[in-house]
């Protein structure tokens, strides 16, 4: 096949040489509409350690620099796990060479940003997704058919979210998340990200009215975000909390909250095991008389296996539209740009509540 044709699996160029890079790599190699065909980094002997470190095949190109894979024609879509403070220069770069963008999270430093990002790949026809994986595993569909059954869940009342963990004092110290310069966003950015979007997955993306920041969040010494939470309101009643942090153990649970049933995860944002995941639920539960223990039915485990990891989805979701979009001139789907957008927009009001001494925020689509 020439360069710049069309058909057959879509071809990755991965930008940027990250830890997350390797799992993404990992991804294409299970998907079987996708094969990686370029890597850059800001130097050759990089991208070379890391072909070197994850057996990447000979056949792959490997450049020094991010613009000579723009140019590569051969590439259709690129994977870019840029610091944020980046990822407007170059994912516009990208799609002005008519690359498709699956952009790590978090997206950009504000909605502003990401507006630039999005309008770039409306003029010039491209596809974008950003690279929260969860939402692709197939729990997170069984999940969406419980809380989507008026008869299991009834009407959703509340969502809870939490993803905390504790790194160590090199992590503290180095890591590009707590760089002001590089990922500003700190936790909201980094962990925060993801329980905003298991909130508004909940709510079938509708955004919340207004959004109010949990007093006492922690700072680096930079002032970049170490813990945080708020809680997202709406006038009809919902309300949901979430909180963020890199100071305490290791969690990412999920509960959702029914008029009729529930939903517990413990492992909502990367499953304790890749090949099998699962959740708990209950529906129409009781106390008994006098309230010594519960009435059945009693919560019961649902388990979903998993032929290809999360991550591997995410490619295959993300190669069939780019496929379509490149072979049968199809337009990009833009739900996943609505998603990433109001994601975006509540991140955006928990930093302007905290900012504004944690006054109420409202959220507005703009």
């Amino acid at each position: 096949m020439a360069d710049g044709e069309g058909g057959g699996a879509v071809r990755f160029g991965i930008i940027r040489c990250a830890a997350i890079a390797c799992t993404f790599f990992r991804a294409i190699k299970l998907a079987p509409n996708a094969t990686l065909v370029a890597i850059a980094s800001r130097s050759l002997s990089k991208a070379e350690a890391f072909k070197s470190s994850n057996g990447v095949e000979d056949s792959v190109t490997l450049y020094g620099d991010y613009e000579s894979l723009l140019n590569d024609l051969s590439v259709d879509a690129v994977y870019i796990p840029l610091p944020t403070s980046f990822h407007v220069k170059w994912a516009v770069a990208a799609v002005e060479k008519k690359k498709h963008v699956l952009l790590e999270k978090p997206t950009a430093m504000n909605v502003a940003e990401l507006d630039v990002i999005i309008q770039a790949c409306e003029v010039n026809g491209v596809q974008f997704m950003d690279g929260t994986m969860w939402i692709h595993h197939r729990r997170t569909d069984k999940m969406k058919e419980f809380i989507s059954d008026p008869s299991l869940f009834g009407e959703l009342k509340t969502v809870h979210s939490n993803f905390t963990y504790p790194p160590d004092s090199n992590f503290l110290a180095n890591n590009i998340r707590l760089n002001p310069n590089l990922d500003g966003l700190g936790a909201l950015g980094d962990i925060g990200w993801y329980c905003i979007r298991s909130i508004l997955w909940a709510t079938d993306y509708k955004l919340p009215n207004s959004v109010v920041a949990n007093r006492n969040p922690t700072f680096t010494d930079a002032g970049v975000l170490l813990s945080c939470g708020a809680s997202l309101i709406w006038n009809n009643g919902l309300i949901a909390t979430f909180h963020c942090s890199m100071q305490a153990q290791s969690s990412m649970d999920l509960c959702v909250i029914g008029t009729r049933g529930i939903i517990h995860v413990n492992d909502f944002v990367t499953p304790f095991d890749e090949t099998v995941a699962s959740f708990n639920v209950c529906s129409n539960s009781r106390f008994t008389e006098p309230i010594i223990g519960w009435q059945r039915p009693l919560p019961r485990e649902e388990v979903v296996q998993m032929e290809i990891p999360q991550e591997a989805r995410m490619v295959v979701e993300f190669s069939k539209l780019v496929a379509g979009v490149r072979d049968e001139h199809r337009s990009p789907e833009m739900k996943w740009v609505a998603i990433t957008r109001k994601t975006q927009l509540v991140v955006d009001a928990v930093l302007a509540s905290i900012e504004n001494e944690f006054k109420s925020v409202d959220v507005h689509q703009g």
